[in-house]
């Protein structure tokens, strides 16, 4: 992980009034830049987000809710031709307090529900949120519309001989004689 995110939003908890709070971000040219060049991708052309962060559990845990919306440039898997996808994804992400140390163990089940974020220097990077869930949202295979695979054609199986390992020697002895 980065020591600086190229698209910080950091949002200190002790801000967040109890009736929770709305907001806007959007990336500027660099940041897009910069995050485009994290995922390995050709282009981030746009992305913004509207979240709703509001306090749980008596300040404890703080729950971040929102859409974010993008528009991406990767290059297709098929043509290698860029290839532009429009993302609008729902997200929602719980923090919890701060991590103390590197050595806390968790017990966790499949069942249970994801444990809450660490909350860093007592804040929320409403930024980084966005963009990890950018991350999640990008097509692993973008495909550009109608591109396909070229058909494959079948050959006629390869006939193996099986040769002998004595084949050598019987042609060594009928030489010799």
């Amino acid at each position: 992980m980065h020591d600086q995110p190229e698209f910080s939003r950091p949002v200190l908890v002790d801000t967040i009034p109890t009736r929770g709070m709305d907001m806007e971000i959007e990336a500027n040219a660099a940041e897009c830049a910069a995050l485009a060049e994290r995922f390995a991708i050709n282009k981030v052309t746009q992305l913004r987000a509207k979240a709703h962060l509001r306090a749980l559990a008596g300040g404890s845990l703080f729950k971040v809710e929102g859409r974010l919306q993008a528009v991406v440039e990767q290059t297709c898997v098929v043509t290698l031709e860029p290839v532009e996808q429009v993302i609008d994804e729902s997200f929602m992400i719980i923090f919890g307090a701060e991590q103390e140390s590197d050595t806390v163990e968790l017990d966790l089940s499949m069942d249970d529900e994801d444990p809450p974020e660490p909350l860093l220097d007592g804040a929320v990077d409403l930024g980084e949120v966005v963009a990890e869930h950018l991350a999640l949202a990008l097509d692993p295979f973008p495909r550009k519309p109608g591109a396909q695979l070229p058909e494959v054609k079948e050959e006629a199986p390869i006939k193996e001989e099986k040769v002998s390992p004595f084949a050598a020697l019987s042609a060594f002895k009928q030489k010799n004689s």
